[in-house]
């Protein structure tokens, strides 16, 4: 049963992409994180009408309609954060970090497009009221953004002992209308339904089942920890107003299993975590958090398990601290694993040194023996002849 569903834990993720995370401060600030927009499939069934060739861009890649998505995502953020954001980009005031996918950077993109339209001198050409405004690419060699990451021996071990632990297969064992291409005959609603609850335990598999809070150390708590050094600097400084995350599904599902949020449904397209940091009369600070996954409704409020919305800043933090990885590398089993193959390259210099001496001398010493040959065999010709 347990190997049946292997690629649950192995393969991409049928259902999850980009999403955006956003954290904001208030002063308010925040951070968003969001879902990247609608995309094409990952990849289809051997009999599948409808192959790579049938989608414009290929697999994997953004449509129209997520375009669509992230565009009024923007538009809904300038409307939220009217009174706080400024009308026009400011460099300074802005970070957008993506990771290093055509989906999400598109989306980031597609999203800044109607968050800052151009206004005034801002105008560079009357006839396109757009304007470039940078994002910035994690590289996927040193991404630790887009979940689960993969570059991580524990997080890999544990997902090995995860297939043949009892919760998870306590949770397997009871187990494209938008684009105008006809589904085959036996992707039933039924099927359909089933596919959606697969989709729906592979977020669980990858970091809540078996081992939640380790997991979350080694995946939500990465990003989590971040935001939280974001969160600290925006309290001594208040020049950036907003830090931007374009990420996937799995991004955003592996933080708020993390906190205890998740509602247990993969995020939809261009869904939207906000974490918010407002400044109080007194002085001091506290977080808020709206998770968006409706645009028919205004964000659902998250509150973290033995805490009121919103929560003061020391409080969060210390909630949040069991999650939070002191040295991911070592507890990933990074460094431990690398120390012998370091310490091996560090030698191997030295090791090519003596070898070259080694050689050297040797070489003095053939020179040698075989000059002292010539000579001895000279003389014994010598003392022959006299005899």
């Amino acid at each position: 049963m347990v190997s049946q569903f292997i690629p649950l834990l192995q393969g991409r993720m049928p259902c999850t992409s980009g999403s955006l995370i956003l954290l904001i401060y208030l002063r308010l600030r925040f951070n968003p994180l969001f879902r990247h927009g609608d995309r094409t499939p990952f990849d289809t069934f051997p009999t599948d009408l409808h192959g790579e060739d049938d989608w414009p861009q290929g697999f994997g890649q953004m449509t129209k309609l997520g375009l669509q998505q992230q565009y009024e995502l923007g538009k809904y953020l300038r409307n939220r954060y009217k009174n706080f954001l400024n009308a026009t980009y400011v460099r300074k005031e802005i970070y957008i970090l993506s990771t290093d996918y055509d989906r999400t950077i598109m989306s980031a993109q597609a999203t800044l497009a109607s968050l800052f339209p151009p206004t005034g001198s801002q105008i560079w050409n009357p006839k396109i009221l757009w304007q470039p405004i940078p994002v910035h690419v994690v590289p996927q060699s040193l991404d630790q953004i887009h979940f689960p990451i993969r570059n991580c021996p524990r997080y890999l071990q544990l997902q090995e002992e995860t297939k043949t632990s009892k919760e998870y297969n306590k949770l397997l064992h009871p187990h494209l209308k938008i684009h105008n291409y006809t589904r085959p005959k036996w992707a039933s609603d039924y099927l359909m339904h089933k596919m959606e609850k697969l989709a729906a335990l592979t977020m669980r598999v990858f970091f809540e089942v078996y081992k939640k809070e380790e997991k979350s150390r080694l995946q939500g708590g990465v990003i989590l920890k971040a935001m939280l050094e974001h969160i600290q600097n925006a309290t001594r400084t208040h020049k950036r107003k907003m830090m931007v995350y374009s990420a996937h599904g799995t991004t955003i599902a592996g933080l708020q299993i993390a906190l205890n949020i998740y509602n247990g449904n993969p995020p939809p397209y261009a869904s939207c975590h906000f974490i918010e940091l407002y400044e109080e009369p007194s002085g001091q600070y506290s977080i808020g958090m709206y998770y968006r996954n409706d645009t028919s409704k205004d964000p659902y409020k998250l509150t973290l398990p033995g805490c009121t919305h919103p929560y003061p800043l020391k409080k969060f933090v210390q909630l949040v601290s069991p999650i939070i990885p002191d040295d991911w590398e070592k507890e990933c089993g990074i460094r431990g694993t690398m120390k012998g193959f370091y310490f091996a390259v560090g030698l191997l210099p030295i090791f090519c040194l003596v070898l070259l001496y080694l050689l050297y001398k040797y070489g003095i010493y053939r020179h040698r023996n075989h000059y002292e040959k010539i000579v001895g065999q000279k003389k014994n010709d010598r003392d022959g002849g006299t005899n």
